[in-house]
């Protein structure tokens, strides 16, 4: 008889944005100076990031599924070679990083208000 596993696959693309979420709130954490980030306790901190992290990674997923339908089928610029470039990078990343800043700040603000 064969042992037959089951094994949950996860996009490479879904390890990336968790991992830039990670990276994100880590950020905030430590660079925020003011509001109720740095007014919270240690606790209340490490709460945030644990609600903050899966939020963001969220965020990023769901900009990416809104990405796949709006994109355009052709892009018309007139600026040239840097105007396209800019174009072509933001359908490349720009709604899942739109995404991902809004969900590790909703996950702060969850927990932390």
């Amino acid at each position: 008889m064969e042992n037959s596993q089951v094994q949950a696959s996860v996009s490479p693309i879904t390890i990336l944005w968790g991992i830039a979420s990670v990276v994100l709130a880590i950020l905030v954490l430590v660079f925020s100076k003011t509001g109720p980030i740095a007014q919270a306790g240690f606790l209340w901190k490490v709460l945030g990031f644990i609600v903050a992290v899966p939020c963001g990674a969220f965020g990023a997923l769901i900009g990416d599924m809104l990405r796949r339908f709006v994109i355009p089928d052709a892009v018309f610029t007139t600026g040239g070679f840097f105007e396209l470039l800019k174009t072509k990078l933001f359908w490349m990343i720009g709604p899942q990083t739109i995404g991902l800043f809004i969900g590790v700040f909703l996950g702060f603000s969850i927990v932390l208000h």
